[in-house]
């Protein structure tokens, strides 16, 4: 099977593959939290609320569980669980990316159709030395097509990632 050079199939076997020498597996769990903007492209903006909590643990060296939940001042919630790769470029920049699933209740606002959802975005954050981040994400939901409606919410968010356990 030959897989198209410009498909996110490309883009994640180059990670997977380029990752394992990079990856820093050993860290300590994060306890992620986010506050920014949900709905940021179709003019219904509201404050999102976000906490996630980011595994040590990895499943081939590179990838990690995570799970989560956000709500929205609009009254939408969103509860999930994914992996996620990480991706340090130097000492200090980490480049995240992540993908889940879970329910997802509407609230004022966009209407997903659909109560089972999926999540895909990345985070570019800067590792301070004790571990902690700050970082920028942007996310992307919708229901991949499970339902004859299928549009998109994204997300623009600050992320600050306090490590949990050893450092």
């Amino acid at each position: 099977m030959r897989v198209p050079a410009g498909s996110p199939t490309a883009a994640l076997a180059l990670i997977l593959l380029a990752a394992p020498d990079a990856a820093q597996a050993d860290g300590p769990g994060l306890l992620a939290l986010g506050a920014g903007a949900y709905d940021v492209l179709h003019g219904n903006t509201q404050t999102q609320f976000r906490l996630e909590y980011r595994f040590a643990q990895s499943l081939l060296r590179v990838i990690q569980p995570l799970v989560g939940a956000f709500s929205t001042t609009g009254g939408t919630f969103f509860g999930y669980a994914g992996i996620r790769i990480e991706l340090p470029l130097g000492d200090r920049i980490v480049l995240t990316g992540d993908t889940a699933a879970g329910y997802w209740r509407h609230g004022r606002g966009l209407d997903l159709g659909n109560p089972i959802e999926f999540k895909s975005g990345v985070e570019l954050a800067y590792r301070f030395a004790r571990q902690s981040r700050l970082g920028v994400a942007f996310d992307h939901i919708s229901n991949a097509g499970i339902a004859k409606l299928n549009p998109g919410v994204e997300s623009l968010l600050l992320v600050y990632s306090y490590p949990l356990g050893g450092t």
